[in-house]
């Protein structure tokens, strides 16, 4: 049995949930644990009460969110077909999609800064 442990609430977290995956399932819940930054129980645990996941930059962050861009990339370069595309593949590419646009506000085109400027202008 696994040791009581207090959270940052002082709840005391003394009751295990276990459930199975498959492999593929296990890798991309991996990678959304290291995009977030968040420890795996942390993760799940705001996944399942839906509530908020922030991802705050930080070097390990860093290195996941790149880890898994090379992954992409790869996967990507050995596809042949869009359809080739795994449900897994294509749930990672949305999650760094959103976490690259929330990181980086200058994600606007130019046209959508143009229209920006004229709306601010009237």
């Amino acid at each position: 049995m696994s040791a009581k442990n207090l959270d940052a609430h002082r709840r005391w977290r003394n009751v295990t949930v276990a459930f199975r995956v498959s492999e593929e399932e296990s890798a991309l819940i991996n990678a959304l644990v290291s995009m977030s930054g968040l420890t795996k129980q942390d993760y799940i645990t705001r996944r399942l009460l839906d509530r908020e996941i922030v991802v705050v930059p930080s070097s390990r962050v860093h290195r996941a969110l790149r880890e898994q861009m090379r992954m992409v990339y790869l996967e990507l370069r050995r596809l042949r077909k869009a359809s080739e595309l795994s449900p897994e593949l294509e749930a990672t590419i949305a999650t760094l999609s959103r976490i690259f646009a929330e990181l980086d506000d200058s994600t606007q085109s130019e046209v959508e800064r143009e229209d920006s400027l004229i709306e601010n202008l009237t």
